[in-house]
């Protein structure tokens, strides 16, 4: 039986998604749970599984397209008794769409410019993927899609081919050569993402030191008395960061385009490095849990973030992520907030450092420096810095970590 396939709905606030590949063409059979398509959404790019075994029959949606949740993007066959009708049209279903995403334009020896200096350029997902790949200038291409947007079939099929060179003309060396790798969907989420951030969101930053001897010590004994769970400074670091919000509720709020959002509970991002690039789980609640029950949970999320399973509403909500670089060998870091939250603290590597104590006699100790990025709209300076110090307090005298 013909049935439709629709631009899922990924997450509560979702209201679009772009379609940014196929994974399938018209005329190929799939299985239950196999990924079909992608569905770039605000938060990030999706693998969508069939819900059922079945054959694609026609695509009906452009790739790099921006559409509604709910919106038509093809339809397939459920091999139910009364298949589709339009079974004996696959042959002819399968070359029309796909021919229809990319239309070769004759190459040409001058590419005029086609938008004035400083201009934006518009262009989808795709097509800015594609442009790299194929060594393509996006200025040099004219839109089809609405205000001139590039879509991907504006792009010629081969890229552009150089003009010619007569022997007199000189030809200045390229700025720079090697192989050229179009970047992933989620590549392109994150990119586009944090771009958007660092334009959009008014960045301040505070920087302080926090001395982690009797937090280090403490970390040891806890490690050497037990081996259920094998605890981290960063454990003890998103500890602190979920007490301070506890604490200071009135910090626990987002900026929004209804306006600030205060959130009900200390939920707290964690930054975790994957091959596919920075991915930030949201742990929640941490402002109630044991140590322990953290540790668990934080090593949970991290296992399915490296392993590429984490769901989009994991990956939502929080004011704060915690972004720690300590084992790289960094004194400080200051990072990007990530879009829909309002801050993130960057944590260093622990230093041996020699300050002077009450006699003004030079003391060694171990300090971890920490960078706390801000959002302008919702906090300003004064109260930043008393959370931040709720922080550094917790992590100095991190006893008081072990009640939850």
């Amino acid at each position: 039986m013909r049935r439709e396939l629709l631009v899922p709905k990924l997450g509560l606030t979702m209201a679009e998604g772009t379609l940014v590949e196929w994974m399938v063409k018209p005329g190929d059979a799939f299985r239950a749970d196999q990924s079909i398509f992608v569905i770039e959404s605000e938060k990030a790019a999706t693998e969508i599984p069939a819900e059922a075994d079945g054959t694609l029959l026609e695509i009906t949606a452009e790739l790099g397209a921006t559409l509604a949740v709910g919106a038509v993007i093809g339809f397939w066959d459920d091999l139910a008794a009364g298949a589709s009708e339009a079974l004996p049209e696959l042959a002819t279903a399968a070359v029309a769409p796909l021919a229809a995403l990319v239309v070769p334009q004759a190459a040409t020896s001058t590419l005029p410019a086609l938008r004035a200096p400083g201009e934006r350029l518009l262009a989808t997902p795709l097509a800015r993927r594609l442009a790299l790949a194929r060594c393509i200038d996006l200025s040099s291409v004219e839109g089809s899609g609405p205000r001139g947007r590039i879509r991907a079939g504006d792009l010629p099929a081969n890229g552009h081919k150089p003009a010619a060179v007569s022997p007199s003309t000189s030809v200045a060396p390229p700025v720079a050569s090697g192989p050229l790798r179009a970047p992933t969907a989620t590549e392109q989420t994150i990119a586009r993402r944090l771009v958007t951030a660092k334009q959009e969101i008014p960045h301040f930053y505070l920087s302080v030191e926090a001395e982690v001897s009797a937090l280090q010590a403490l970390r040891s004994e806890l490690n050497a008395a037990q081996a259920d769970v094998r605890f981290t400074l960063n454990h003890f670091i998103l500890a602190a960061v979920g007490r301070a919000l506890a604490q200071m509720p009135g910090v626990n709020r987002v900026w929004t385009t209804d306006g600030i959002l205060s959130l009900p509970k200390a939920d707290v991002g964690m930054a975790v490095h994957t091959e596919r690039g920075l991915m930030v789980p949201v742990l929640r609640d941490v402002g109630r849990l044991s140590l322990a029950q953290l540790a668990r949970e934080a090593a949970s999320a991290a296992s399915r973030a490296q392993a590429g399973r984490l769901g989009v509403t994991e990956m939502a909500g929080g004011a704060i992520t915690v972004s720690n670089a300590g084992m790289h060998d960094v004194t400080y870091m200051t990072s990007i907030i990530n879009p829909g939250q309002a801050m993130i603290l960057g944590i260093g590597s622990v230093r041996s450092v020699f300050r002077p104590n009450d006699q003004d006699q030079p003391a060694l100790r171990r300090e971890m420096g920490m960078v706390l990025s801000a959002d302008h709209r919702v906090l300003d300076g004064v109260t930043a810095l008393q959370l931040l110090k709720c922080i550094v307090a917790a992590l100095e005298r991190p006893l008081g970590l072990l009640v939850a």
